[in-house]
């Protein structure tokens, strides 16, 4: 991470678990920003001297509809993709059970074309 020292102007950080906040600022350039959307247990810390460059932390628990698109649009524009585990709609159940063990690398995402209305009621029963 060194490389990356006071180069970057913005990270969207999305870890909801404990974590090492001034690694994250160093990254930051003068007027940088850090934007929390995860919702860690506990609360983070960081030395106040990370922010003598007018380096910002700031946080939302969630976007409106626009403020989602803007992003999507913005992630789109600029190439930024996440990695991710598709899964079908079948395989919700599993993959739940898969975070209660903590067995997931990535995050999951729902492919909405294997949704089948007719069965949906039957998924959320099981």
């Amino acid at each position: 991470m060194k490389r990356w020292t006071n180069t970057l102007d913005f990270i969207l950080d999305t870890v909801s678990a404990p974590h090492d906040m001034d690694a994250n600022l160093r990254l930051l350039k003068r007027d940088g920003v850090c934007c929390l959307v995860g919702l860690p247990e506990s609360p983070l810390s960081f030395s106040a001297f990370q922010t003598t460059s007018r380096k910002a932390i700031t946080g939302s628990f969630i976007g409106g509809i626009r403020e989602t698109q803007d992003m999507l649009d913005f992630c789109a524009e600029h190439n930024i993709v996440s990695d991710i585990e598709l899964i079908d709609i079948q395989s919700v159940n599993e993959a739940y059970e898969r975070v209660l063990k903590s067995d997931v690398k990535y995050r999951f995402v729902i492919d909405m074309a294997s949704l089948d209305a007719k069965a949906l009621p039957q998924l959320l029963n099981e």
